[in-house]
């Protein structure tokens, strides 16, 4: 209670100094020191297990410390001096390169064995998203129609993966279209992240990133190195338009 009062009583102190003062700089450096002081009581820093399994994701503890992160269930940021979080690797370490590659159809590192799914130890037990490299394992495959979209109605103005309320409006929350599945997801679920989309590519030859939501971006990043494309069965005619595609034929 004491922290919460100090931390509306900083509010108010803020709010009351001139803009841009360096008084008004240093009590907001203040006000995120409480706050995070709050965070530490809330989440205390109790040992955890090294792995945790949730939805086929495999979580891993970290280690590190000073890199900042953003939780893919809360959307807030991991402290991690602070606080204890997790990340769905499969094994261990860093992501490569190809997980963040704007252009991951033209990327060849090797794919990761995890989804690189990040949260708070306290957010675990909330997953909703199963892991999307239980999917790359069991149906290696790409939707191949360009943004199949159906209507948020036939969402019934939900959320396609946590099932949120939202709306074209923003009320009570926006709705954020995945380009890849058509489909439309909340902030917390479409973070605007961008894709190249393998419809698209394949049809169009258009290799144009494109807004992703992130199950739909960690699925394309870990299908990167799998050749599950036909392209001439797919569509025979870009032969006859790519002359990098003839020569490689």
């Amino acid at each position: 209670p004491q922290l919460r009062r100090a931390i509306e009583e900083c509010k108010r102190v803020i709010l009351a100094l001139p803009e841009h003062s360096e008084r008004q700089k240093d009590a907001v450096v203040r006000l995120i020191h409480l706050r995070l002081k709050l965070q530490e009581l809330k989440d205390p820093a109790e040992d955890e297990p090294n792995i945790r399994v949730v939805l086929e994701h495999r979580f891993y503890k970290e280690k590190s410390k000073s890199v900042k992160q953003m939780c893919d269930k809360c959307s807030t940021i991991i402290w991690g001096l602070i606080q204890t979080w997790y990340t769905c690797t499969g094994g261990s370490g860093t992501p490569p390169p190809c997980l963040w590659s704007p252009h991951p159809l033209t990327d060849t590192h090797l794919c990761p064995p995890g989804c690189y799914y990040r949260c708070h130890s306290k957010c675990l037990p909330l997953v909703s998203r199963p892991c999307v490299r239980a999917q790359v394992s069991h149906q290696a495959e790409y939707q191949l129609s360009i943004c199949p979209e159906s209507g948020l109605d036939s969402q019934d103005y939900r959320c396609a993966e946590c099932r949120a309320p939202i709306s074209l409006r923003g009320v009570p929350s926006e709705a954020r279209q995945c380009d890849y599945t058509g489909l439309y997801y909340c902030s917390s679920c479409h973070w605007n992240d961008l894709a190249v989309v393998p419809a698209r590519a394949i049809h169009n030859w258009d290799f144009e990133p494109r807004k992703v939501s992130r199950c739909s971006m960690r699925y394309l990043a870990l299908m990167v190195s799998r050749p599950v494309l036909k392209l001439r069965e797919i569509n025979p005619l870009l032969f006859n338009y790519v002359e990098e595609l003839v020569e490689i034929r």
